[in-house]
């Protein structure tokens, strides 16, 4: 047989359907709590309505995670569905990121069923900005070694605008949560700002280029 070398990059079927998977599976990892509360408050002989009050810390945490995780998923699907070829280094960029999906649950439960603490918004926001972290990094890859697919540079570019905008914004959020606790996920509520943010610092590298040109 032929050996083949570990550098050579390979077609990202598999890749891709790998990922997919471990997305699904971390969305629905997320309902297993509130599986189990809803067991123990059959058994308790609790009405729905004294149940969805009691648990809707847990049904605000689902809910904000599962549309974090889709975003994210849908996010990533746009980055690499030009890219044709993955390499090691690349795998391993988004096996990272994988990670901090798979992670996401552990935190989500925490804050659906544990008292509210600032380390606690550290934990959970610090994941969703290593999440942002990582995908920067795969744009960051992808600029370097544009022989991995048919990804435009105007492309990579707003993509990797976006993510530093996502970062700060997660940021600004987690000083908020950390500083207002635990009274303060509502500063996630910045996200909103997304679009503002990333047309400013798209802006503002334009003119950086243009006074370097």
């Amino acid at each position: 047989m032929t050996d083949i070398p570990r550098t050579r990059p390979f077609r990202t079927e598999r890749f891709k359907a790998f990922v997919d998977a471990v997305v699904a599976i971390a969305m629905t990892l997320l309902i297993l709590p509130l599986m189990e509360s809803v067991s123990e408050a059959a058994s308790g002989h609790m009405s729905t309505a004294d149940f969805l009050h009691e648990h809707s810390g847990q049904l605000l945490s689902f809910g904000l995670s599962f549309l974090l995780i889709a975003t994210f998923w849908m996010g990533h699907h746009r980055q690499y569905r030009d890219v044709e070829f993955v390499t090691g280094p690349l795998l391993w960029i988004n096996v990272a990121w994988m990670a901090t999906i798979v992670w996401l649950p552990v935190p989500t439960a925490m804050i659906g069923q544990m008292d509210t603490d600032p380390l606690q918004a550290v934990v959970y926001i610090g994941t969703l900005i290593m999440t942002q972290v990582t995908t920067l990094a795969g744009w960051l890859y992808l600029a370097r070694h544009p022989e991995l697919g048919t990804v435009s540079n105007e492309t990579i570019r707003l993509g990797a605008i976006g993510d530093i905008a996502a970062i700060i914004l997660f940021a600004a959020a987690l000083t908020i949560a950390v500083a207002a606790s635990p009274n303060g996920y509502a500063g996630l509520f910045l996200l909103l700002l997304s679009d503002p943010m990333s047309r400013l610092l798209n802006r503002l590298f334009r003119k950086r280029r243009a006074s370097r040109g």
